[in-house]
């Protein structure tokens, strides 16, 4: 496991003329500061925006253009073909576009590429049927921006093209390099003046729904009813919960209880989660790794088959289907992971970058293989896996290296590659495994600085602060994840009153805590409870990093503590 170094945020502001002007306290304006909210309107937005600060669809560039085309196909009856993505933003983002072209009378069908058989994004052979089976227009969602070659193709073959899209774009000489569509819809274009570009591709097709609709004049509670589904792939594709991306999952949350969707209702119930009380980390962690469970193993239409489906039965069917395949998948991820972590600690312990070499792993997992070893080491982690005619691999990153740029200076040994400079996809050689390690490793210039997990403390709080209006309080920073994590308190020399093991598991672990001036409170920490009674022995002093909660049971509450990091301090 990677060393860890607690940090204290040092980010300075007037605190109490913040929570004076916003009806907050102190503790809380401190936070909002450290997830980098700034000015009186950001933080205004920050705690209380809703809908109505949602930007124009209009702002973004081709936007008119586009629902101008959309339009007047549909009018026409001209076949549409909405091509997506395998992962929960295409799936999403495909979902939107067909309930609302199907809304206004288009004539419209959907292709979603084989994760292994096409790869990523819209393929020639993807063109060449369209083109066969008498489609007029394709609509691309959360891909096509580096479809380039491919788009050509579609437009000698007299296909009209749009594309909605998200990912980053390619430059020469500092200019946009575009595909030659009818429309491109991307809030990361230089000439595009979207005011928050870092939207997913989901949201961007949700932005054109809501233009579609207004040039169709079908009701705003219309495009209201699918609002989960931005919200959905917007945690899923992990994008940082900041800005319109906050609002719009904030607001998501609130509705999924009421979706339209009998497929979402359904997993929800087969994964035993409340729908009036789903939060952003059961999108992320249930809901999120079930839809992308069928693009991994199976097919990424089952997933959008199930959203769409109005069959009781059916739904019922492809949601067990689903939550099947993702435990599936978790059972191949624990032990894809365990052979990882063998072969790293066993061979390439020394190594800055870890390379594993898994020739028997699903090569949808490599990716999610890769992060838990760059999270168990705190290296930078590829893990490679046989593919149908080369090997293929996926990397993730740590801040201080970028990955992408690390590909570039081996690019000779590769057959493919692409990425940004927290993850990377790859294929190369099976001969060239080894070049690639020894070479990833000569050219890292990693240090064992970067090797420490800092783990940022929001507030040293002593536990004497805690009461419930503060945690209600707290509850205004919600949605927590990617941009805008939950917030974290710390205290030192903590006594140890009493300690048990709980859980069929042993996995949690109870704790009685109490303050040197006395202050008596529960802590619960989740974890190898056997692991940590072993490592704590005969010491009764803690050091915590922590979030404060309520605890109800039997229609009793009580303030505690969920310890999300220790140390136990040496004893003097």
């Amino acid at each position: 496991m990677a060393a860890e170094k607690w940090m204290l945020q040092t980010k300075r502001a007037d605190f109490d003329e913040i929570a004076r002007c916003h009806h907050i306290s102190p503790v809380t304006a401190r936070i909002i500061r450290n997830r980098d909210v700034v000015g009186q309107e950001a933080v205004e937005r920050y705690l209380r925006g809703g809908l109505g600060e949602l930007y124009s669809p209009y702002l973004l560039k081709d936007m008119e253009l586009t629902v101008a085309i959309l339009k007047e196909k549909t009018r026409e009856s001209k076949p549409i073909r909405i091509v997506g993505d395998y992962d929960i933003d295409g799936v999403c983002s495909t979902y939107l576009l067909y309930r609302a072209l199907t809304q206004v009378g288009a004539v419209v069908d959907y292709e979603i590429p084989d994760r292994i058989k096409d790869g990523y994004g819209i393929n020639e052979s993807i063109i060449r049927a369209a083109a066969e089976d008498g489609i007029d227009t394709i609509l691309t969602c959360d891909n096509g921006i580096a479809a380039v070659q491919q788009i050509r193709l579609a437009k000698e073959l007299g296909l009209t093209v749009l594309v909605t899209d998200h990912h980053d774009i390619m430059k020469e000489e500092g200019q946009d390099i575009l595909p030659p569509a009818d429309g491109v819809v991307n809030p990361k274009r230089s000439d595009c003046s979207y005011p928050y570009p870092e939207i997913c591709g989901g949201l961007v097709a949700y932005k054109l729904v809501q233009a579609l609709y207004e040039a169709f004049g079908v009701s705003v509670e219309k495009w209201l009813e699918m609002l989960e589904f931005a919200a959905i792939a917007t945690v899923g594709d992990v994008m940082k919960l900041q800005d319109e991306n906050r609002i719009i999952v904030k607001e998501g949350l609130k509705r999924i209880g009421q979706t339209k969707s009998l497929g979402l209702l359904k997993l929800m119930e087969k994964n035993n989660l409340d729908k009036n009380q789903i939060t952003a980390y059961q999108i992320g962690f249930v809901i999120g790794p079930c839809l992308n469970a069928g693009g991994r193993l199976h097919t990424a239409k089952l997933a959008l088959s199930l959203l769409l489906s109005q069959d009781e039965e059916e739904a019922d069917r492809m949601a067990l289907e689903l939550k099947a395949l993702n435990d599936q998948r978790k059972d191949m991820t624990k032990e894809g992971t365990l052979e990882a972590v063998r072969q790293v600690e066993e061979n390439y312990a020394d190594d800055k970058v870890l390379v594993v070499y898994l020739p028997d792993c699903h090569e949808s997992l490599a990716g999610i293989i890769a992060g838990r070893l760059r999270e168990h080491f705190q290296k930078p982690s590829f893990v490679l896996t046989d593919g149908e005619e080369s090997v293929k691999g996926s990397g993730r990153s740590i801040e201080s290296y970028h990955m992408f740029e690390a590909l570039v200076e081996v690019k000779e040994l590769l057959l493919k590659f692409g990425g940004h400079p927290m993850a990377a996809g790859l294929s190369l050689l099976k001969e060239n495994v080894e070049e690639f390690r020894r070479r990833l490793n000569e050219g890292a210039k990693l240090t064992e600085e970067d090797f420490v997990r800092k783990v940022w403390i929001d507030v040293p709080m002593p536990l004497e602060y805690i009461n419930e209006p503060l945690i209600e309080e707290l509850e205004l920073l919600e949605p927590f994840g990617q941009g805008n994590e939950k917030p974290l308190f710390a205290q030192k020399g903590l006594h140890i009153r009493s300690v048990r093991v709980l859980g069929k598991n042993r996995n949690a672990v109870k704790m009685s805590l109490a303050t040197e001036q006395g202050t008596p409170m529960d802590g619960m920490l989740f974890g190898d409870g056997d692991l940590f009674l072993e490592e704590l022995g005969d010491k009764r002093k803690l050091d915590v990093v922590y979030y404060p909660g309520v605890n109800e049971y039997n229609g009793n509450k009580a303030l505690q503590i969920v310890i999300r990091n220790y140390k136990i301090p040496e004893e003097v």
